[in-house]
């Protein structure tokens, strides 16, 4: 079978996506699969270059290739690919939706403001969440541009800086317990626990293996059967399919969701190979999962 390896693509995250592709490139068995990188640097070059693959493999992130937008070309050139459909895609990628379905879906996630204009922001309303607060673009990932501010000062500084991303989510920060959920086919698979060596898990602690701790962790029968029991109910929430990671805070017993990746990283350093890898899949195994079951999704 022909696999195309998408990579590259147009957001602030082309790098780590480049670093995905090439490490899903390196592992994928060359004995099963014919295997094909397929870089693109603007979208217009998507249709040529997929229109002939028999499955893409999307190693893209950010804008145009976790927001649903590669997947709807996919889609109309007849091409299986890796990962959730366009609806889901498009609602996880944008935070601000995402917590709308939180909410009433009974999930807890961070209290939140969304601001589109710097002239239009509604300082009543971020003081009634109170500080420390999170500062972060809505529809980026790899925690690019993220920023915690503890005084308006702060805050209207933050803002104008990041305002240059995207629409800004301001979100209380709950100090806790950072945890991360990796599901594969709707199961939940080994629980990883972040430890900070920064502030929080920032663009650096990501892909830097010096910066942060990742470890599998046992969490008490009660926490875990709560942090299964979101997982799920996020993966039929948003109809995810295929592979998911879902990242959380634990603060006093209480599960706090604060966004789900659709495409998850796959570079050495990532956390769903790392919990593959704990529920006994190596990388290459992971990818075939990964494939095989888009493969039947496709289909149905």
């Amino acid at each position: 079978m022909q696999i195309g390896v998408i990579m590259g693509g147009v957001s602030s995250e082309k790098e780590i996506s480049l670093m995905t592709g090439k490490e899903i490139i390196d592992n994928l068995d060359k004995s099963k699969y014919e295997v094909l990188p397929v870089p693109i640097d603007t979208k217009f070059q998507l249709t040529d270059r997929a229109k002939c693959l028999e499955f893409a493999f999307i190693a893209l992130h950010g804008s145009f290739g976790e927001d649903g937008k590669v997947q709807a070309i996919l889609d109309s050139l007849g091409v299986p690919y890796s990962g959730s459909g366009v609806l889901s895609s498009a609602l996880c990628m944008d935070k601000d939706l995402s917590k709308k379905i939180f909410i009433a879906e009974n999930i807890k996630t961070p209290k939140w403001v969304l601001i589109k204009k710097l002239n239009k922001v509604d300082y009543s309303k971020i003081e009634e969440i109170g500080y420390p607060l999170i500062i972060k673009p809505n529809s980026e990932g790899s925690s690019i541009g993220i920023s915690i501010v503890n005084n308006k000062y702060e805050l209207e500084e933050t803002l104008n800086k990041a305002l240059k991303y995207d629409d800004i989510l301001v979100e209380k920060f709950i100090k806790g317990q950072e945890i991360t959920c990796c599901m594969l086919d709707g199961k939940v698979l080994p629980i990883i626990a972040i430890n900070y060596k920064t502030d929080f898990f920032d663009y650096r602690s990501k892909y830097d293996a010096e910066k942060s701790e990742e470890v599998i962790v046992e969490l008490d029968d009660y926490l875990k059967n709560e942090v299964e029991k979101i997982s799920l109910k996020c993966w039929e929430s948003f109809n995810l399919k295929v592979y998911c990671r879902i990242d959380m805070i634990v603060k006093d017993d209480n599960v706090y969701v604060l966004e789900i990746n659709t495409l998850p990283g796959m570079t050495k350093n990532s956390l769903l190979p790392k919990s593959a890898k704990a529920y006994g899949l190596k990388f290459n195994e992971l990818l075939d999962k990964i494939i095989e079951i888009s493969l039947r999704e496709s289909k149905n």
